[in-house]
């Protein structure tokens, strides 16, 4: 695979940054964008496996070493301080030294603290580790879904990101199956949790560094003969793709180019946060940073929660564990529902249906008193909730201009995770003043307030990226 992007392919003059951009949106599906798909969506899921994971170490250790309820929310939140802190700075380091690069240094940061997870002996040491765990995942995601972006044909960019996000409830189903078959085990099961979360970051490593860097990112720095050579590759891969004697297919959209470079918007990280206030862009920054914030706040104050709600309800690990592996399997038809619209109707409609949806989920599942309705309802939340986060990494990297993608995408998830931190330290206070029903509907009421929020950025589905 290497070979392919570094051979060099035949040019007479170097290509500018336009037409790099127009031949990437005007390019046909190809195995190569399969290649950065799925190399991409295997970190990503491993990413979700380990957030993952901790929902149900947490109710094993609260036995295990009697935690008390603060103990536990720490455990949940601190690793989300360390992503709060990686999103925001991952996205600056992306903007300035690519995107595969930060891509390998956030998954070595995580693998080796969850590896090391495993071997904890007290809650000390433990949320140190997950501090660091978090600094890489937090800074791997919002620069994922910039870097696949950057690739996508424009005609079917959102639905891209969309299955790459997918890749998330692959992930998390990993996580439940895991903690419903291997922690319940023995004492040490969410020991092995841990090490089973870290063996698969070394593959991941390899993967990631037998992909191409962005061309557009290349181009952007003015290394325009390596961007050729990744683009040659890629109409390469999609003349060879189509049956001999065939016409070229015909783009499903045609995107023109502009009829010149624009300038570069930010060139330093100073540059690139004072832009993101500038007042061609401070709506779409204050609309999405809103939107990121309230529904991490909803999704990890419920999903972190849930096994342990289901156990102070009466019902044993076991059970808990299996109940919370059905309500995940229901996002992954959230994700295929959430990837077929968002082409359809577009970024704003779909992210905010999805978003009503996990509202009035989150309000039912607060109040299901069997098990059909909390599998059921928990099942409706699990859908809607995971359609929503695919909508919603899909239009973020569109909302800015290449110089500024990566920046505006990580501050974005940073600020997301200040409410990721916020959430799993009240539930236990909430959970105390009104049980579930009091709960959810606080989350519900975050998920409305997001569905409002998302009317207010911009919906670029089909159109070409800015490439200032």
């Amino acid at each position: 695979m290497r070979r392919l992007y570094d051979e060099r392919m035949p040019h007479t003059a170097l290509p500018s940054r336009a037409s790099i951009a127009s031949r990437l949106d005007a390019l046909p599906f190809a195995r190569p964008h399969l290649r950065v798909l799925t190399g991409s969506g295997l970190g990503w899921a491993l990413d979700a496996m380990d957030v993952g994971l901790i929902s149900f170490i947490i109710a094993v250790l609260a036995q295990q070493w009697q935690l008390t309820p603060g103990e536990t929310g720490w455990i949940a939140s601190i690793g989300f301080v360390g992503m709060a802190i990686g999103a925001s700075v991952g996205g600056l380091l992306a903007d300035r030294l690519g995107r595969r690069h930060v891509f390998a240094l956030t998954l070595l940061i995580y693998g080796l603290a969850t590896g090391a997870s495993a071997l904890v002996g007290g809650i000390a040491m433990l949320l140190v580790l997950r501090f660091f765990v978090g600094l890489g995942l937090g800074a791997e995601l919002p620069v994922a879904s910039t870097y696949v972006s950057e690739f996508a044909p424009a005609a079917i960019r959102g639905r891209v990101i969309v299955i790459l996000e997918a890749f998330w409830a692959v992930g998390w189903t990993a996580s439940a199956l895991i903690g419903y078959f291997v922690i319940p085990a023995s004492d040490d099961g969410w020991r092995w949790a841990f090490a089973l979360g870290a063996i698969p970051a070394a593959y991941a490593l390899v993967v990631r560094w037998g992909l191409p860097e962005s061309p557009r990112w290349l181009a952007s720095r003015g290394r325009l003969s390596e961007a050729e050579r990744i683009v040659s590759a890629f109409e390469t891969a999609a003349d060879l793709q189509r049956s001999p004697g065939s016409q070229p297919d015909a783009p499903a959209l045609s995107v023109p180019a502009p009829d010149a470079p624009a300038q570069t918007v930010a060139a330093t990280g100073a540059q690139r946060m004072s832009a993101l206030w500038s007042p061609e862009f401070r709506t779409r920054t204050l609309c999405i940073w809103l939107v990121w914030f309230c529904v991490n706040f909803a999704y990890y104050g419920a999903f972190i929660w849930i096994p342990s709600i289901l156990v102070q309800a009466g019902y044993d690990l076991v059970r808990s564990f299996g109940f919370t592996l059905l309500i995940t399997l229901a996002q992954l038809p959230g994700y295929a529902v959430a990837a077929w619209l968002i082409e359809v109707w577009g970024r704003r409609a779909t992210l905010s249906v999805f978003l009503a949806g996990s509202a009035i989920s989150a309000v039912l599942f607060g109040t299901a008193g069997t098990e059909g309705a909390i599998i059921a309802t928990g099942m409706a939340l699990s859908f809607f909730n995971l359609g929503a986060w695919g909508a919603l990494y899909a239009v973020t990297p569109e909302l800015y201009p290449t110089s500024l993608r990566a920046t505006g995408s990580g501050w974005a998830a940073g600020v997301g995770r200040l409410a990721s931190i916020i959430a799993p330290l009240l539930v236990p206070a909430l959970l105390a003043t009104g049980g579930a029903p009091l709960t959810f509907s606080v989350f519900a009421g975050f998920f409305v307030v997001a569905t409002i929020a998302a009317w207010g950025l911009a919906d670029l589905r089909g159109r070409a990226l800015d490439e200032r």
